[in-house]
């Protein structure tokens, strides 16, 4: 069955109450924890573990939830039941609790997308669910923007010739390869971590980084293949295995001199031409400048610093700046944060859409110095 049509009919669902809505076929197995026609938790039969753990570290890498899995082990939906702990014991906020589950169904819908025969399946269930999951699980229209960006990932793949592999695979360094003008570091290539899992760690696109290992295939330098799942913790282990994971960067905040300003701006662009542009303007005058080249990964960095004024790109990879804008807008910690607007269309349709989705300004690129100044100076004072 065709994806958008299941999800314009996840609304009918919730006259059945919570449940389980099962899509398979010969090649994929996903179970989507539904609460009231609302998307809670989807969950693969392949690899449900890594993918848990993968998001986990992705938004909340300091929580420690093997230590509570005991208690949920005998539970099918053991990851719902952590995320209804997480949230009432105050272990994860529900921003952070909704980019996890977003992170999730982004991926499900990604290798779902080719997939038209699709078999549906439901069970009703009366687990008890907590008004928390009923705020963070997804609706249909959130579910169907994140297909839209799946769908559209999707097309790259192929248009990539990437349809041989799945993003589940890992890539292998075969003996004997010359690792100095290996793309990516080698630690990437030992077996341990999927495309997915390198994605994350990188911050890039699933895309970029499986095109970039794609050439070293042919050369016979590097091998795909399928790698177990991480085992969870055991009833004597309440520890479990340590997290298969690189270390991750701090957010990348260069400091304003001393006696300067103390403004935090956020700067959301994917380029690094436009961003050292902006940095050279802004530090000098003394702001603290946070680069997020990525929206969506680097939304748990926007949470945590709660800088004092966005610039927003509205071209970024695998995201809608305009939807972007709203998703801030709709966040409770963004809903009076000034967000500036950076874009090559500088059209009067441009900027009502802007305005439409809260915007506070709107700047042509490259934006010249002054007047980024002045824009700033007059939200931030």
């Amino acid at each position: 069955m065709n994806l958008t049509r299941l999800i314009q009919e996840l609304n009918d669902y919730s006259k059945h109450g919570n449940g389980e809505l099962i899509l398979k076929n010969s090649q994929a197995f996903w179970t989507l924890y539904l609460v009231r026609g609302q998307l809670l938790y989807p969950k693969s039969k392949h690899h449900p573990v890594r993918r848990w753990n993968r998001a986990i570290n992705q938004h909340r890498s300091n929580w420690h939830w093997r230590t509570d899995y005991s208690q949920f082990s005998d539970n099918p939906s053991w990851e719902c039941q952590l995320i209804d702990r997480g949230l009432s014991q105050k272990q994860l906020s529900l921003i952070q609790a909704k980019l996890i589950i977003r992170s999730l169904v982004q991926e499900c819908l990604f290798e779902l997308t080719p997939y038209t025969d699709l078999n549906r399946d439901w069970k009703p269930t009366q687990t008890a669910i907590s008004t928390f999951c009923k705020v963070v699980a997804l609706s249909s229209n959130e579910i169907q923007t994140i297909l839209g960006t799946a769908e559209q990932m999707q097309k790259q793949w192929q248009a990539a010739g990437l349809s041989h592999l799945h993003p589940t695979m890992a890539p292998i360094l075969q003996e004997g390869a010359d690792i100095s003008e290996l793309p990516i570091a080698d630690k990437y290539l030992n077996g341990k971590l999927t495309l997915w899992d390198i994605a994350v760690e990188r911050n890039q696109s699933i895309i970029e980084v499986t095109q970039s290992l794609v050439d070293w295939t042919k050369r016979g330098m590097i091998k795909f293949q399928d790698i177990p799942d991480l085992t969870l913790p055991s009833s004597n282990d309440n520890a479990g295995n340590t997290p298969i994971v690189a270390d991750k960067k701090p957010p990348e905040i260069q400091q304003t001199p001393p006696k300067a300003k103390t403004s935090l701006i956020a700067c959301i662009d994917d380029s690094p031409v436009l961003t050292l542009t902006l940095r050279k303007i802004l530090i000098p005058n003394g702001y603290q400048v946070l680069s997020i080249p990525e929206p969506m990964r680097g939304f748990s960095q926007l949470i945590e610093h709660k800088p004092d004024l966005i610039l927003l790109d509205l071209l970024l990879p695998n995201a809608d700046g305009y939807s972007i804008c709203k998703f801030l807008r709709e966040t409770p910690v963004f809903k009076k944060t000034p967000i500036i607007i950076l874009t090559a269309k500088n059209t009067s349709i441009d900027r009502t859409r802007a305005q439409l989705v809260g915007a506070t300004g709107f700047l042509a690129k490259p934006p010249q110095a002054q007047e980024l100044l002045e824009m700033v100076q007059q939200h931030l004072g």
